[in-house]
């Protein structure tokens, strides 16, 4: 998925504020962003209360959303640089194509993880007869040592799914409980789906040298104590060994963790890189139709997408 802010920001990249020596869960709020077809989409990352929960860099809620046939999500070619979209399905179905020929339907419980390294261009739309959508799209930072990779795309139609505390969860990325995602990263991290169906309590076990956030969905959920509504981002920081999670009515949520990213990145559209000359390079590439850099795609009827102006003179 595209960032389609028409004046994007450049992006620079902590644990949670204290007061009085005790630790506060930082709240953060959801701002609106635009990807056509009527689909509400939440913005939670980047913003400016938080860049980045380990090397998790972008954090869209889309939906959930009800569309007439034929509509839908509909996001035309465009280019991605060091970094690694991650989408988690949870209702509908959206077909990915990208520059390397792939063509890839995503499906309720399925993950799309497409590595951009150097240079890939990808588009995404709704299924002619779908009339739903609810996803959550991500984006992963890739480290310095990746970061100019060769692009690839993966596909994963079986994650770990377990019960635990009157939660369904799936293992999205990474390790958590002893068990192991396929999905190929570069960053120690992890990524869960909570899915509470009626009441529920539970305490789940994290790694203190992780930092960690837990996102609602749908409903609302108590985090230590405190509650988070629907599309408040509950920051927990590092240093923790456990989480405590209560719902009475039943609630989904998406916990994100990783070990602190230290590395500095630039974000600027769909760009991330350790060096703003190379978000000027690659914009250059894209705006000159660059074909050995970005590639095209085929199968898709539409236009490509318009890079916005850089908020900076060129370096």
């Amino acid at each position: 998925m595209s960032n389609q802010d028409p004046k994007p920001s450049l992006s620079l990249s902590s644990d949670c504020p204290s007061e009085d020596g005790e630790r506060q869960i930082q709240r953060i709020t959801a701002r609106t962003a635009e990807v056509g077809g009527g689909i509400p989409v939440s913005r939670l990352m980047p913003s400016r209360q938080r860049r980045k929960i380990g090397a998790w860099c972008f954090l869209d809620h889309a939906g959930p959303a009800l569309f007439e046939p034929l509509g839908g999500l509909r996001v035309g070619p465009h280019p991605h640089i060091g970094l690694q979209t991650f989408t988690w399905m949870i209702e509908g179905q959206v077909l990915h194509r990208d520059s390397l020929g792939n063509e890839q339907v995503v499906r309720p419980g399925q993950v799309n993880l497409m590595t951009a390294g150097r240079g890939i261009v990808h588009t995404e739309e709704s299924l002619p007869e779908e009339r739903r959508l609810h996803a959550a799209q991500l984006w992963i930072a890739l480290p310095a040592s990746h970061a100019d990779c060769a692009p690839a795309f993966d596909h994963y139609p079986d994650l770990p799914q377990w019960d635990e505390g009157g939660l369904h969860i799936t293992l999205l990325a990474g390790h958590f409980a002893g068990r192991q995602a396929p999905s190929k990263v570069y960053t120690p991290l992890v990524g869960l789906d909570l899915l509470a169906e009626g009441a529920a309590q539970a305490r789940l076990a994290l790694d203190p040298t992780f930092e960690y956030g837990i996102l609602p969905l749908d409903g609302a959920l108590q985090v230590n104590g405190q509650m988070f509504a629907n599309n408040e981002l509950a920051y927990l920081g590092r240093g923790l060994d456990e989480v405590q999670l209560h719902t009475r009515d039943g609630a989904r949520a998406l916990l994100l963790g990783g070990a602190p990213f230290e590395e500095e990145i630039y974000m600027f559209w769909n760009f991330v890189s350790h060096s703003k000359v190379d978000i000027v390079l690659a914009l250059e590439a894209w705006n000159q139709g660059d074909l050995q850099r970005f590639g095209e795609v085929e199968g898709f009827d539409g236009p490509r997408l318009t890079a916005p102006d850089l908020p900076w003179q060129k370096v």
